[in-house]
């Protein structure tokens, strides 16, 4: 088998892997260590950390040398606002996907880069920031209107709400 070959089994089996069956969320309590979302390709979930106070959401996920490709940290603020990441002290790309109160991404920055400083805005007020792994995002089907299934999402706002 080829190189290229074998990329595209491997891509094809990790979204496999990683999408589930639009649906398949109706069946799963939502749990504070998964991120649940719907994509028009199916659901995807990751196993995050929460950062959910000035200290965690500081540190981030600065100076990790790796993050596996189903883990993530989920930035969760106490009421929508803007806000503005960098990569300063960060060893690996990452993707920034920005959502709304109600569950909604509003916009994803692929790819930032590891040690840039430049500022990554949010693009409008948001109540919640997943990073994951840089490139996973465009792979999967992230994109603005996807939707996160949390229980720090308020159950009345909730576009998807956990069971």
């Amino acid at each position: 088998m080829g190189r290229g070959a074998a990329q595209r089994l491997s891509a094809t089996a990790f979204a496999a892997l990683t999408l589930m069956a639009p649906g398949a969320l109706a069946d799963t309590v939502c749990s504070p260590d998964l991120a649940l979302l719907e994509t028009p390709q199916g659901r995807v979930q990751f196993h995050v950390e929460i950062a959910d106070d000035g200290a965690e959401r500081s540190q981030g996920l600065m100076n990790r040398e790796s993050l596996a490709r189903s883990a993530g940290m989920l930035f969760v603020y106490e009421e929508p606002v803007e806000v503005g990441f960098w990569m300063k002290n960060t060893l690996i790309p990452l993707d920034m996907i920005f959502i709304d109160e109600s569950g909604a991404v509003i916009s994803v920055h692929a790819n930032a880069r590891p040690h840039d400083l430049t500022p990554i805005d949010s693009g409008g007020p948001v109540r919640f920031v997943l990073e994951i792994n840089g490139g996973l995002s465009q792979k999967l089907g992230i994109a603005p209107g996807t939707l996160l299934a949390h229980p720090a999402v308020e159950p009345s706002l909730a576009r998807l709400p956990c069971e």
